[in-house]
């Protein structure tokens, strides 16, 4: 059982809490007692010193020793001694068959000697009636004992004396605990030991009380509580108590399972050299504070709040009063990446219980607006309180329950705000007000640019969403629109934003009693892409050139470039036709040179033949100028290509 009392509780948000224990010892151990679950975390962190014996000795912590993670039947299997719960006597007796013992008998006598056995009779009563037998040591003779004389077994045995303080010792340990044994050296000892173990994350509960005064603006009394629940098996008394917002590292190393690795085998005939080692808050608002911009609620709301059934529920309770009621001693410490809460007063909570400390009291300005974001909540906007965290500390995430002038209006959460942040607690639906969206995008032409053999043609695209709100209640409302830029994209041809937060702008816009008001949000960003002039047409670079997205000196240039590009095009294409030819003409010659082969050279054969010679002539003639028209084509497609090379330089 653990005999040093906690002192101090440190609890985090990542389930683990850090324990200081700290206590007067006297002897030569210490005994402290975890769950199986937690000896990871224990060994990892655990720390132990001797603060001395209050009289200026000091001593020292010599060794901390644990039990090895096995089942208790794996503990005790070299174990000589092994005892049952309802026979440990017999069993105990058997088990020293062997060893030297003195027998204690009544009336004073004892017997010394090597324990034979015991011979159990089975009846009702066999601790009168079973026998003990015994090798006298100087007699060299077995005597018999019965066991009813029995009143105490001295063993003499070392060996056998020690099994059974081990099996004594395993017995103490539970299948779910594990003790941890704090070796120091003899005499009075100050301890104090720390060490990190698994605990419930400690939570936080806000109270806001709001009295308004006017034009959307108040005092409210921000109070705060921590939670923690104490899952010890010890009661938590008189403790000083730290609550640590933030997230640091932890992790599970397994340091309590026993692990030999593998070694390799290395021979002598294949030695090899060695591998190389290689290690691998939004913007402050501009509307917050100023401005004489009212916030209607909805009557009906209203109403609702302040009906019997509801003050019977939660009475009126002012902000003076809860502040007096309530005393907070506890102070706020950065830690670097972390804050902490440090408890002023002294803790006590009992094993089992849960229990609820204040964190802070504070008084803080307000303002009060409707908020409208369509992803968060559509169709209405939330009625919201927004304050400053002029607190000095940082406030960890946790719920508040909002009253306002007495009465129960709300819930929200508190985000993680530190000092100097704004904290929004949207409370409640506005239900009064109807927003609806509609989205819309379109692409607009910004210019061309002449960028070698392409036109690089620059393009907005625009993204619109116009917001209608309705307001269907008997006053005025002012909504603060929440808009949410895309990435990359900018606001234009739109108002300036009242606010800005993170990537939304918000908008704050006046509807009146009974009317419906519009606002219009534009975002554009700037989109690129190219185009090869030769694909282009004059049309085309003309009606760039008209609309102005064109300077004409690039419309110059891509135009002589087009037209270079259009006489290679017809050059080309004028060789197609002479290749076009050449192969008719080629047809021709073969068919006239296949009728020749069949005509004699006299008469009317000859006559005939003689024609077609003519012919092959004149066929020769065309195929020589076609020869040079295809040259000279060839000739003007590089020099029009050259040019071309040139130009695009």
């Amino acid at each position: 059982m653990t005999n040093i009392p906690i002192t101090h509780l440190t609890l985090y948000k990542h389930g683990v809490g850090y324990f200081e224990r700290r206590g007067p010892v006297t002897g030569e151990q210490a005994e402290l007692t975890f769950r199986v679950e937690e000896m990871n975390d224990v060994l990892k962190s655990l720390t132990a010193m001797d603060l001395g014996d209050g009289r200026g000795g000091s001593g020292q912590v010599l060794s901390i020793n644990y039990a090895t993670p096995q089942s208790r039947e794996e503990r005790l299997a070299g174990s000589s001694v092994r005892l049952e719960d309802d026979r440990s006597l017999q069993d105990l007796l058997v088990c020293l068959r062997g060893r030297q013992v003195r027998l204690l008998l009544d009336q004073a006598e004892s017997v010394e000697g090597r324990l034979v056995g015991i011979d159990e009779v089975p009846d009702r009563q066999p601790l009168a009636s079973s026998l003990v037998s015994i090798l006298l040591a100087e007699a060299g003779r077995v005597e018999t004992v019965s066991l009813g004389r029995l009143r105490g077994v001295e063993i003499l045995d070392e060996r056998a004396e020690g099994d059974l303080r081990f099996f004594l010792d395993t017995s103490l340990t539970q299948e779910d605990y594990r003790r941890v044994v704090i070796h120091l050296t003899p005499g009075e000892h100050d301890l104090a030991v720390g060490y990190v173990a698994p605990a419930p994350t400690w939570r936080v509960s806000y109270r806001l009380v709001a009295e308004e005064e006017k034009d959307g603006r108040g005092r409210a009394l921000l109070l705060g509580w921590g939670i923690l629940d104490n899952t010890l098996e010890e009661d938590l008394e008189d403790i000083s108590l730290s609550l640590v917002a933030g997230m640091p590292i932890s992790f599970v190393y397994d340091l309590y399972t026993p692990f030999t690795p593998e070694r390799p085998v290395v021979e002598e005939e294949a030695r090899v050299a060695a591998a190389p080692v290689e290690f691998t808050e939004a913007e402050a608002p501009k509307g917050l504070g100023a401005g004489p911009d009212a916030m209607a609620i909805d009557a009906a709301i209203r109403d609702a709040m302040a009906a019997p059934m509801l003050r019977r529920a939660m009475p009126k309770m002012g902000a003076g009063e809860l502040e007096a009621a309530v005393r907070v001693t506890a102070k706020g410490e950065a830690m670097g990446e972390l804050f902490q809460y440090k408890i002023g007063t002294p803790v006590t909570v009992e094993r089992g219980h849960s229990a609820m400390v204040p964190l802070v009291s504070a008084r803080l300005d307000y303002r009060k607006d409707l908020l409208y974001n369509g992803a968060k909540m559509a169709a209405h906007p939330v009625a919201t309180l927004r304050l400053k965290n002029r607190t000095g500390i940082t406030l960890e995430r946790g719920p508040v329950t909002v009253v306002e002038d007495g009465d129960y209006v709300g819930e929200a959460l508190v985000a993680f705000t530190p000092a100097g942040g704004e904290i929004n607690v949207p409370y409640a639906v506005e239900l009064g007000v109807e927003v609806s969206e509609t989205d819309s995008s379109r692409r607009e032409m910004r210019g061309v640019i002449l960028q070698g053999a392409y036109l690089r043609i620059e393009e907005w695209h625009v993204v619109s969403r116009s917001y209608r709100l309705r307001n269907k209640t008997e006053e005025p409302a002012v909504v603060l629109v929440e808009y949410p830029l895309p990435a990359g994209y900018a606001l234009f041809e739109t108002l300036s934003p009242d606010e800005e937060a993170g990537n939304h702008h918000r908008f704050r816009i006046h509807t009146a009693a009974r009317d419906t008001t519009t606002l219009e949000v534009q975002a554009r960003r700037l989109t690129y892409r190219r185009e090869e002039i030769e694909r282009q047409s004059y049309e085309g670079l003309r009606k760039y050139l008209s609309q102005g997205l064109m300077e004409r000196e690039a419309y110059e240039k891509a135009a002589e470039l087009l037209r270079l590009w259009e006489q290679i095009a017809d050059a080309e294409r004028r060789l197609q036709e002479i290749e076009k030819e050449r192969q008719q003409v080629y047809q021709a010659q073969q068919q006239i040179q296949g009728n020749m082969g069949a005509l004699g050279a006299e008469g009317k054969e000859g006559a005939l033949r003689a024609r077609y010679v003519e012919e092959l002539e004149a066929s020769q003639d065309r195929l020589r100028a076609l020869g040079q028209e295809e040259a000279g084509a060839k000739e003007e497609i590089d020099r029009l290509k050259a040019e071309l090379q040139k130009k695009l330089k």
